[in-house]
């Protein structure tokens, strides 16, 4: 959520991050309600005060004066129920429109319409050059017995899968390597829930918004979180932290569940669009900082990188395009990595920078120190949060079984993944 304030100074800007981020909010009409829900406040203390006098005169008065200032009375209590239903409704359109506001991209952000209009920032790795014609995931997955989609679909409709054998092996390797190269990082590990309440999908920035693509228990009033950044985030939600607690890094591996709303026909082939996966994410909560927010968004993507270079991945680093960005990210970086099947690099993670729009919706501060000023109590601002994947499952595994293809119709194992998986080195054909 934005603060008002900038609003009100700056409403151009606003208009302009809707125009170029793609959401259509008026803020005019925004503007407007929030100039009538002032009045009307003013007007209701001004009710408030006027009350006030004529009670206390009531007892000192008799006869005609005594019935009117209750005629008076009367007639204030009517206008100031007139007025608290005004700012009844005003307040609640004021709020729906708040949640709506898109945060303004950075100034080096690229405008852009959607991802076609992202632009790279670099290329790592060499892209692997076949002396055999190579298969894709699924028809590796299929000969090698690890992977099954026919049986999937049966058993939980379109864009479902199993894994099965070393493939499932191969799976839980690659979350266990991010979940321990991001605890040797210093972030703290969390098991989290993935059945969330609505205050905590609107707290996140996923309500309004993501509802088509969000799984919801209707009878439970709860969401199935399509990511960790849900309940990472949300965690100290409501609270003032001390500024000694910051930054919070946080890490969880949770599985995950998007609906893939109005993706009918697009990428439906193998394991890169579906429904449940698993994912790492690492999120993290710091000052109210411009300068500290920059510095954690490049430690996150860092971070990511260098899970990309131990799995040995060719990958590329794109600026998101503000026609690609998300209503609370101010920036965002997405790193790619190449998917023969596919002919292109394709994403495999995004690292977001949201500054205090989540904190605001969640009501997330912290205090900061104590005030040089005797007797002046210490600031309270917002925290910053920032989050990213570090890796998710089973899109990766597109990469790695195309890219660790032998002509036998084997995958050689990763390297970082084999004390994973019993120092095994190849995953060849059984059956299951």
């Amino acid at each position: 959520m934005i603060d008002i304030k900038q609003i009100r100074e700056n409403p151009e800007k606003f208009k302009a991050a809707c125009k170029t981020k793609g959401f259509v909010v008026d803020i005019d009409r925004l503007l407007e309600i929030y100039r009538q829900l002032a009045e009307s406040k003013t007007e209701l203390q001004q009710i408030l005060t006027e009350k006030n006098r004529i009670g206390k005169s009531i007892p000192k008065l008799s006869g005609q004066e005594k019935q009117s200032a209750l005629s008076q009375l009367a007639e204030l209590k009517k206008t100031e129920a007139f007025h608290n239903e005004k700012v009844k409704e005003l307040q609640q359109e004021l709020d729906e429109l708040m949640l709506q506001v898109p945060q303004p991209p950075d100034d080096d952000v690229p405008v852009g319409k959607d991802d076609t209009e992202n632009v790279e920032i670099k290329r790592v790795g060499q892209v692997r050059q076949f002396d055999f014609e190579p298969k894709d995931h699924v028809q590796l997955g299929l000969e090698l017995g690890i992977i099954d989609i026919e049986r999937g679909v049966k058993l939980a409709g379109t864009r479902n899968y199993v894994l099965k054998g070393d493939g499932a092996l191969l799976h839980w390797a690659i979350l266990r390597f991010a979940m321990d190269f991001m605890v040797a990082r210093g972030y703290v590990p969390f098991s989290v829930p993935v059945l969330m309440k609505d205050e905590t999908m609107t707290g996140t920035g996923f309500f309004p918004g993501s509802e088509d693509q969000t799984y919801r228990m209707e009878k439970d009033q709860l969401n199935l979180a399509g990511t960790a950044e849900v309940p990472l985030t949300a965690y100290r939600m409501g609270e003032i932290l001390d500024a000694t607690e910051l930054p919070l890094k946080y890490v969880a591996l949770s599985s995950c569940f998007r609906r893939e709303a109005g993706a009918a026909g697009k990428d439906t082939y193998g394991l890169y669009r579906i429904h449940q996966f698993d994912k790492v994410e690492q999120v993290v909560i710091c000052e109210n900082s411009a300068e500290q927010s920059n510095k954690f968004h490049d430690e996150i993507l860092a971070n990511s990188e260098a899970v990309m270079a131990a799995l040995e991945l060719p990958y590329r680093v794109v600026n998101v395009c503000t026609g690609d960005l998300g209503r609370g990210q101010a920036k965002k970086y997405d790193i790619e990595a190449w998917m023969p099947s596919r002919g292109n690099y394709c994403e495999t993670h995004s690292a977001s920078k949201l500054y205090e729009f989540q904190a605001r919706r969640l009501n997330l501060r912290y205090r900061e120190g104590k005030s040089k000023i005797e007797n002046r109590k210490s600031k309270i601002n917002f925290c910053h949060t920032l989050n990213n994947t570090v890796i998710a499952s089973p899109r990766i595994l597109i990469p790695i079984l195309e890219l660790y293809q032998n002509a036998d119709g084997s995958i050689t194992i990763p390297k970082v993944l084999r004390p994973y998986m019993n120092d095994k080195e190849k995953i060849t054909k059984k059956c299951i």
